[in-house]
């Protein structure tokens, strides 16, 4: 019993609710990417032909670091809900191919172009927010030795 509450005492209330959340909203991304990289029709259907060529073009880099970001986020968060420290090292390597694929789409190409102007950045700038925060915040567990 007394193991039970040193337990509990390391593990906050938060982490449960950030861990679903994130992992809700990794899943978001996770099938996204799924449905870009299946050609899923109905998905697809609202893109312009621009914006399909522009997905269908990406090369191989950009298609993996895509891939690291969104089940890197997906499987960070599984751990972090597993109160496992290899999360900050999920979250971490999700971050890097983000900044990665970012680069390629609004540096290397004319991404902001066709995937919608400052509405893209946007939204991009809250993806962007949130893997900084997920990751702040699996460190800051890690530390405080909620995570193992």
């Amino acid at each position: 019993m007394a193991d039970e509450s040193i337990q509990s005492a390391k593990t906050p209330w938060h982490l449960w609710v950030v861990g679903v959340v994130s992992l809700l909203w990794n899943s978001v991304g996770a099938m996204d990417f799924v449905m870009t990289q299946t050609k899923n029709k109905a998905y697809m259907s609202g893109f312009t032909p621009a914006q399909l060529e522009f997905y269908y073009g990406f090369p191989l880099w950009v298609v993996a670091a895509w891939g690291i970001a969104v089940w890197g986020g997906v499987l960070g968060s599984l751990l972090l809900l597993l109160r496992n420290r290899l999360a900050v090292h999920l979250f971490l390597s999700s971050f890097i191919c983000m900044v990665l694929t970012s680069i390629h789409n609004f540096v290397l190409s004319n991404g902001l172009e066709v995937i919608g102007g400052v509405g893209a950045l946007i939204f991009s700038a809250v993806i962007f927010v949130i893997g900084v925060l997920l990751l702040v915040y699996a460190r800051s567990m890690c530390k405080r030795g909620a995570l193992r």
